[in-house]
């Protein structure tokens, strides 16, 4: 039998996993990603709601659920498997190890005393597969869990600080990772400020009416064409303020996850200007940035407009971007400026004294660097732009392959000089993104925004983006995907279908889902209904619950697991 072993990067918008043949060096046998996580929610809180509301044995057993169908897209055998890595945040760590999560949603120290919560020492350790309830892995094999630096700053964060190399360095330098919770790091004079802010995930193309991951078919770029003939469909705008005529050219994400050109499109009525060589199916987070800073700088965007007659911007086959997707993208783009700005003040600088960049992620390696410092992803006066791709799943592959990496990453966690600004408890934060959001959804100035800058006691914003340096050093952001190629697991979550007594079919629950999780059927004398799980925007969300005409549909009961006092449950599992 061959050793085997898999390595596994738990993130907040979904799974990425690798199989990984150990008698042969560690050669990359085959990778499977999934399309979304699994818990209902789109960010680490709805999470923790989820698996509080229902308890952790559910959320835990949601989620080993998801993580045994990456393993099973490996395609492996699964009792030749000795060794799994697992990289995540500290929330997704828990929820995987099932151990206590309580100190992780709760802030207030009273409020864990009145609980009885006790923190979990979230230190690096291997446990066996036996430990971990439910996982489709032989009982003995090996389970690695990193460490984290502190409950906030967790494996992933660390993993972004020690494969881009920033800390071996001495400029002074930020590293991001352009996800749903945006980590990020800044390292001053060998000090590391740590920060993490809930973006949302529009940068990784979720909650965007066209939307979809960094998969083949994804715009994952664009660029506005000057000098085509088009007439934004009628639209009669003044003339200082009248968008440039031009074309939006297209860039896709092939089966191989290599950037391949798409179709050029009249962004005013999706009229095709000049075919491409792969078809768009949607489009990714950075192709969403790059729309953005196109749109802006060809006077087709003017926040918090779109200016055509239908205020859409039209893209290949039929895919479009709406205003409310400008808005969500928006909210992301401030909240990542305003943490880079929170943690600049942490450190004593200024947002222009930041010399390197790193850029992490699927979102931070696809993404045109450039247009993204335009629209202030990144500090414009950095000399130096690195794209470094999914550090997280990295991190995971040196563990399967030399455990040692799992005690380099302890050494370092504790050796680190860090400080952790809490981004909840910062009113620089608090302020810059108050801003941000009268900046994108609001239509504030940017003169204005520099006068509330002042007044606040922080220096204006520099308008100007330097000559940077862009280094790709991957190509895509997982590098290699293996002899067997890429495996996508769109049918990440649950399935299920209740009947409510008293429904009366109207369907507004359906039709006021803004993820599409929910479908309605009649049967019999009665109506069905079957919500997605993994589509699900979570408990905070509840707008089906709420459009209920009748007040019969209870949005929890979905999440219950099988529960024999409630007869009207069924569930299919995909």
């Amino acid at each position: 039998m061959a050793r085997l072993g898999i390595a596994l990067d738990l993130g907040t918008s979904g799974f990425r996993g690798q199989a990984l043949n150990l008698d042969q060096n560690g050669t990359i046998i085959s990778t499977a990603v999934t399309t979304r996580h699994p818990l209902p929610g789109a960010n680490v809180m709805d999470h923790l709601h989820f698996a509080i509301e229902l308890g952790l044995d559910r959320a835990h057993e949601v989620m080993i659920q998801a993580v045994n169908k990456v393993i099973d897209n490996l395609r492996i055998n699964n009792e030749e498997v000795v060794r799994l890595a697992v990289c995540g945040n500290p929330i997704q760590l828990s929820l995987f190890q099932k151990i206590e999560i309580r100190d992780l949603a709760y802030a207030g120290k009273r409020k864990l005393e009145a609980l009885g919560v006790v923190a979990p020492k979230r230190d690096a350790q291997i446990i066996k597969a036996s430990d971990i309830p439910g996982l489709n892995l032989p009982a003995d094999a090996e389970i690695l869990i990193p460490p984290a630096v502190r409950h906030e700053i967790g494996a992933d964060a660390l993993a972004m600080m020690i494969q881009t190399g920033m800390l071996e360095k001495d400029d002074i330098a930020i590293a991001t990772d352009y996800g749903t919770n945006a980590e990020m790091a800044l390292i001053v004079n060998g000090i590391v400020y740590t920060g993490s802010t809930a973006a949302g995930p529009a940068l990784e193309g979720q909650h965007i009416e066209d939307g979809l991951l960094a998969l083949p078919g994804a715009i994952c770029d664009v660029a506005f064409v000057l000098d085509i003939a088009g007439d934004y469909g009628g639209l009669e705008v003044p003339g200082e303020d009248r968008p440039l005529k031009g074309g939006m050219k297209t860039f896709v994400l092939s089966k191989d996850m290599t950037v391949k050109p798409g179709d050029t499109v009249d962004p005013a009525t999706g009229t095709l200007i000049e075919k491409g060589e792969e078809k768009a199916v949607g489009i990714t987070g950075t192709g969403v940035v790059a729309l953005i800073s196109q749109g802006i700088e060809s006077k087709l965007i003017r926040l918090p407009r779109i200016i055509t007659s239908d205020a859409k911007v039209h893209l290949s086959n039929g895919v479009t971007f709406i205003e409310k997707d400008l808005e969500e993208a928006g909210k992301a783009i401030g909240a990542i400026r305003a943490g880079h700005i929170a943690l600049c003040h942490e450190a004593k600088i200024n947002l222009e004294d930041i010399e390197t960049a790193y850029m992490c992620g699927a979102s931070g390696t696809y993404v045109n660097a450039l247009k993204a410092q335009k629209i202030g992803l990144l500090p414009k006066g950095v000399k130096n732009i690195y794209q470094v791709g999914n550090s997280s799943l990295a991190m995971a592959v040196d563990m399967v392959k030399n455990v040692d990496e799992l005690w380099r990453m302890k050494k370092i966690a504790n050796d680190l000089r860090q400080h952790h600004c809490m981004f909840a408890d910062s009113k620089i934060f608090e302020k810059v993104y108050i801003l941000e959001l009268s900046y994108w959804t609001e239509g504030m100035s940017l003169e204005d925004y520099h006068k509330f800058l002042k007044k606040f006691g922080l220096p204006p914003l520099k308008e100007t983006a330097a000559d940077s340096k862009v280094v790709k050093t991957v190509k895509q952001d997982i590098p290699e995907l293996g002899t067997m190629g890429l495996e996508i697991v769109s049918n990440i979550g649950e399935q299920k279908t209740m009947v409510f007594k008293d429904c009366i079919g109207c369907e507004t629950c359906v039709e006021d889902c803004p993820e599409n999780a929910l479908t309605i059927n009649e049967e019999l004398k009665s109506f069905s209904i079957t919500m997605d799980l993994a589509r699900c925007n979570g408990l905070a969300c509840g707008r089906c619950e709420k459009s209920c005409q009748e007040k019969v549909f209870v949005q929890k009961k979905f999440y219950r697991d099988k529960d024999r006092k409630h007869s009207e449950i069924k569930i299919i599992k995909r």
